[in-house]
C-alpha cells in the first residue's frame, strides 16, 4: 500500500508558492504567513511595552525624589551620571593598595608555613600523584634472573616489598618486641587520616599559588597609578599571570 502511495505522489502536481504579481513588484517580495507572524509579534510586544510605560507614568508619585534626578543628564537618549570628584588622592590610593598587598602577603606566608608543616609530617612518600620509582637489580645470567628472590636479596619480609619507605629487615623485626597486633580498622583509620592530610596539602598549595598571583596583579595595579611614568604594555593579563608592562626610562632632574 505504501509503495502505491509513493508512486501516486510522484505523479502529483508540484505546487509552487505564489509570487508577487508584476503590477505590485515595486512593493517587494510577497509577504507569507511566517513573515506576518513575526511582524505581528513585534507590533504586539511594542504595544505592551507602551501600555506598561503609560501605566507607570499614571501611577507615578509627583512628590517622589531621589538624587539621580538632578545628577544625571540625557545624552543621545542615554542617561549618564555626572563626573564626581575623587574621594581619595593618588597618595591615599597608593597607601590603600600597599595595605592590601601586605595583607595578601601575610596570608600567603601563613599558607607557606602550614604547607611546610604538613610536608614535614607527611614526607610525600606515599602520595597518589607521585611518580613510581623503579628499583633495578643486575645479575650475571638469565638463570640467576629467573631464580632471583627480591625479599631474600633485601633481607626483609615478602609482605613489605610493596612499601617504598619504612621497610625493616628481618634482623630488625626479630629485635622488635611486638606485644599486640594492630587490627585492620585501625590501619584503615590511619590511612584515611593520611589521605585527608594529603588532600588538605593540595588545597593549601593551590591557595598559595592563587594568593601569589593576586599579589602580583595588585603590585602591577599600584605601579600603574603613577600617571607620569611612560609605559608600554607587552602582555595582557590572564587568569594565571598579571599583565606585563615595560616602563620607559625617565630622566630625573
Amino acid at each position: 500500500m505504501s509503495s502505491y502511495k509513493n508512486a501516486k505522489k510522484s505523479q502529483q502536481k508540484t505546487h509552487r508558492e505564489r509570487s508577487q504579481p508584476a503590477s505590485r513588484s515595486h512593493l517587494g517580495i510577497l509577504e507569507k504567513k511566517k513573515d506576518y507572524k513575526l511582524r505581528a509579534q513585534d507590533y504586539q510586544s511594542k504595544q505592551s511595552t507602551l501600555k506598561a510605560l503609560k501605566r507607570k507614568a499614571l501611577d507615578k508619585n509627583p512628590d517622589e525624589f531621589y538624587f539621580k534626578m538632578v545628577r544625571t543628564q540625557l545624552k543621545d537618549g542615554v542617561h549618564q551620571c555626572e563626573a564626581q570628584e575623587p574621594v581619595y588622592t593618588d597618595d591615599q590610593l597608593k597607601l590603600i593598595q600597599s595595605q592590601d598587598i601586605r595583607y595578601v602577603s601575610y596570608k600567603r606566608s601563613t599558607e607557606q608555613k602550614k604547607i611546610e608543616k604538613l610536608k614535614s609530617t607527611l614526607h610525600l612518600l606515599d602520595a597518589e600523584d607521585k611518580p613510581k620509582n623503579k628499583h633495578t637489580f643486575f645479575v650475571d645470567s638469565k638463570k640467576e634472573a629467573r631464580a632471583f628472590d627480591v625479599a631474600k636479596h633485601l633481607n626483609t619480609h615478602p609482605s613489605l616489598l610493596s612499601r617504598t619507605y619504612n621497610r625493616p629487615t628481618l634482623d630488625t623485626l626479630k629485635k622488635w618486641n611486638i606485644q599486640e597486633d594492630v587490627d585492620d580498622n585501625t590501619l584503615q583509620e590511619l590511612a584515611n587520616e593520611r589521605k585527608k592530610k594529603y588532600k588538605e596539602l593540595g588545597k593549601r598549595i593551590e591557595r598559595e599559588k592563587e594568593l601569589h598571583i593576586i599579589a602580583q596583579k595588585m603590585e602591577v595595579k599600584r605601579n600603574l597609578m603613577d600617571k607620569k611614568a611612560r609605559k608600554k604594555k607587552i602582555q595582557d593579563e590572564t587568569k594565571t599571570a598579571p599583565a606585563v608592562y615595560k616602563w620607559l626610562p625617565q630622566r630625573k632632574r
